[in-house]
């Protein structure tokens, strides 16, 4: 096989990408390895499943390594004056270019073997639906995937006409940390920890033993304090795992403002990200305060930006995230930042919704409250006592939980105009307060249900290519609703409405 260097416009990837896969597969297939050894020593001697297990090893890291080889020999890209070509495929050749003047996101990565290497992954964007509107060089030196990203992200940009802050917006706080237990992610990875012990002792044959270790160990305590044991052994896993990614994730954060109007996010522990978001593509902010966080006073805030596909933001839940969470008066002071205005829209003074709007989340938070309580009701009518008793239990706590979820979601509705942005706040679990720059809605939707009719209120929806894509102000009072739509883009509603007095 030739290995030829290709001609001098066109760059490879860095070779050592071979060693970096052979390394991978041997921690996958060596983690594998002690209980795939256990197991056939069911079947086999300990020598001869030792045995068994390193040759298998041997193979698979030497077919990974021999593929990623030929991909290395197969792959090469070059940037053109107009266009970013890559050339790559195994068995099939891929021949794929992306428009230089269509590119809207270069970012670096690099976990924990790429950064003893020093070596990152390249992925390029277009911000576009599918996945030919994306290049990913992978690895590629870092001094290379620096001079990729400055060489791609730069635009002839006129300066803006306000001063503002340049250079470091925000810079990791320690303190930040104790924000992250609170999060829905600590039980969440509690409950993980707990299956995986159980699929791991599964694996290893040794199923049985845990749980009747954990029995003999619980046997003298009552059931109902055995489940708060265990519920409270899987909170302080959670809490421990939630700690541990928030290292992961957030150590060594920086957001910064690079000349030619970029903004840059830098963060990362073991695995390195360096997240580009171009101002030009900034249409505003969000406010993110999920319940257990905000009970603190605490918030995150998510970029508003235009061109990122949804399939690219599925990979990666936290790409538009420019600050994690932190005290809420620092989000707004960053969220200031970021947009380049004196006062952060999010903390303006929003407008309250009628009460009627109280009363729908009320009978429908009661309503959704209800319904498991009903049906076991009906089943312990027909089967058993013992699930009134639990329709009982279940309804002590549902009822008040969500009356209280149900009035602090009304509280939480509101919006405003405050200066180029509209802002619209919703929410009680995961509340959000977006700031959306007026000129970048490019329809309205208005919908209005029978209640809604009944009760005076409807939903006006701002529609925009930026972020989710919609925004929407719930529930409010139907004639206000409407003028808030009507002023914040003048000329976009007024050929559909009917005034029926002056305003």
């Amino acid at each position: 096989m030739s290995t030829a260097a290709p001609p001098a416009d066109w760059h490879r990837l860095d070779p050592r990408t071979v060693l970096v896969t052979a390394l991978v597969a041997a921690g996958v297939v060596g983690g594998a390895a002690v209980p795939v050894t256990v197991g056939l020593t069911r079947w086999f001697s300990l020598p001869a499943a030792v045995l068994q297990v390193l040759s298998a090893t041997v193979l698979v890291i030497g077919a990974a390594a021999g593929a990623d080889r030929i991909r290395w020999h197969r792959t090469r890209y070059r940037i053109g004056e107009e266009h970013v070509d890559l050339h790559t495929g195994l068995l099939i050749v891929k021949r794929r270019s992306l428009a230089r003047g269509r590119i809207r996101t270069v970012d670096l990565t690099a976990n924990p073997m790429l950064r003893l290497l020093g070596l990152v992954t390249v992925r390029i964007g277009t911000g576009e639906q599918g996945s030919e509107s994306s290049l990913e060089l992978d690895p590629v030196t870092r001094a290379e995937g620096e001079r990729l990203r400055r060489l791609l992200l730069e635009r002839a940009v006129t300066a803006p006409t306000t001063v503002h802050r340049e250079g470091e917006l925000a810079v990791l706080d320690p303190r930040w940390i104790r924000y992250a237990p609170v999060s829905f992610v600590a039980p969440m990875l509690g409950g993980a920890a707990a299956g995986a012990v159980m699929q791991v002792s599964d694996w290893v044959g040794v199923r049985g033993e845990v749980i009747a270790w954990v029995g003999d160990l619980l046997r003298e305590v009552p059931l109902l304090w055995t489940i708060v044991v265990l519920a409270f052994a899987a909170l302080v896993a959670g809490v421990v795992g939630a700690l541990g990614l928030w290292i992961e994730m957030w150590w060594n954060y920086r957001l910064e403002r690079e000349p030619g109007g970029t903004l840059r996010v830098r963060r990362g522990l073991f695995t390195s990200r360096s997240i580009s978001v171009e101002e030009a593509r900034l249409r505003g902010v969000d406010l993110v305060e999920p319940l257990g966080v905000r009970l603190f006073g605490a918030a995150r805030l998510d970029a508003i930006t235009t061109g990122l596909a949804k399939d690219h933001e599925a990979r990666n839940a936290d790409h538009n995230t420019l600050i994690p969470a932190v005290p809420r008066p620092r989000a707004d002071a960053a969220a200031a930042d970021v947009l380049r205005e004196a006062v952060a829209p999010t903390g303006a003074a929003l407008t309250p919704h009628p009460p009627a709007a109280r009363g729908r989340r009320l009978r429908r938070s009661i309503a959704a409250a209800l319904g498991p309580v009903l049906v076991l009701a009906l089943l312990g009518a027909l089967l058993t006592p013992v699930l009134l008793w639990i329709a009982l239990g279940c309804a002590a706590v549902a009822l008040p939980a969500a009356v209280a979820l149900a009035l602090d979601a009304y509280r939480g509705l509101g919006h405003a105009l405050a200066g180029r942005y509209l802002v619209t706040r919703s929410g009680t679990v995961r509340r959000s307060t977006a700031a959306l720059e007026r000129t970048g809605v490019i329809g309205w939707t208005v919908s209005q249900s029978v209640f809604q009719r009944r009760a005076g209120l409807l939903s006006v929806t701002a529609t925009t290519a930026a972020g989710g894509g919609a925004y929407t102000v719930y529930d409010a009072d139907a004639a206000e609703g409407l003028d808030f739509a009507a002023e914040a883009v003048p000329g976009l509603l007024e050929p559909f409405l009917e005034r029926t007095g002056p305003r």
